[in-house]
């Protein structure tokens, strides 16, 4: 009897631990074979979209995933019915390469994971969600334990000090986290940036730069070396 192969997916992209995490996840378990990575980028400042992530930095991690991409070009400010718009149609490029399935990152927010199950189901396709509903407090050490390197390089100042900004994501700084604080950051406290882990064929060798506020918001920078791979991604704007 022969073994059913796993669907085709893409992981949507956020360069963060999350979605590195499921990447991971989803290929040890065999749960999908990951053939691809959907990102959002900002127009106007050519970041990923809430992470502020240098596109530079995004095309390192591209080439050490081994994976093309798929990059969605957002305005800022980006009304929903844009973003629905423009994920759409990459939803529907995705799919004309026969790819059924997409996976995500998100651990709890049952608001974000009925949202973007009713806009795949509108263009015929399926989410899949591996880390989902797991104790943030053991999934964040698991990820740490497991080789991943990452970088707080967006910090929510009204629910996290700002010198957080920066920092590495490892037990040290989950020691130190507030109570009130998500491990995983899942509340929007933190965002991060992955330079290293098991879904990487090679680490990123990265420099963190100074901590700005823009938008209500504190960002690190982060600058990384050329990749010299071809980049492998498109863009849909």
């Amino acid at each position: 009897m022969s073994i059913p192969r796993p669907p085709k997916a893409f992981v949507s992209w956020s360069s963060g631990k999350d979605s590195a995490f499921a990447l991971y996840e989803a290929q040890r378990s065999g749960l999908a074979e990951v053939v691809g990575v959907l990102t959002t980028i900002s127009e106007v400042y050519g970041r990923v979209a809430m992470h502020g992530v240098r596109d530079s930095v995004l095309d390192r991690q591209i080439a050490a995933l081994g994976v093309p991409a798929l990059k969605v070009m957002l305005p800022t400010p980006c009304s929903d019915e844009t973003y629905q718009q423009r994920m759409a149609q990459a939803c529907a490029q995705i799919k004309g390469q026969g790819v059924s399935h997409i996976v995500f990152g998100d651990l709890f927010l049952e608001d974000i994971r009925a949202y973007r199950e009713k806009q795949l189901a509108a263009v015929g396709m399926t989410g899949m969600f591996p880390l989902w509903r797991r104790d943030t407090g053991v999934l964040a050490r698991s990820m740490i334990a497991s080789g991943l390197v990452a970088h707080l390089v967006c910090v929510d100042p009204r629910r996290l000090a700002r010198e957080f900004a920066g920092r590495r994501f490892d037990t040290a700084l989950l020691d130190e986290l507030p109570a009130q604080v998500d491990p995983c950051g899942e509340n929007g406290e933190f965002h991060t940036l992955v330079s290293a882990g098991p879904m990487f064929t090679a680490p990123i060798a990265v420099t963190i730069g100074a901590a700005v506020e823009r938008d209500g918001f504190v960002f690190a920078d982060v600058t990384a070396e050329a990749a010299d791979p071809q980049k492998r991604s498109v863009s849909v704007s």
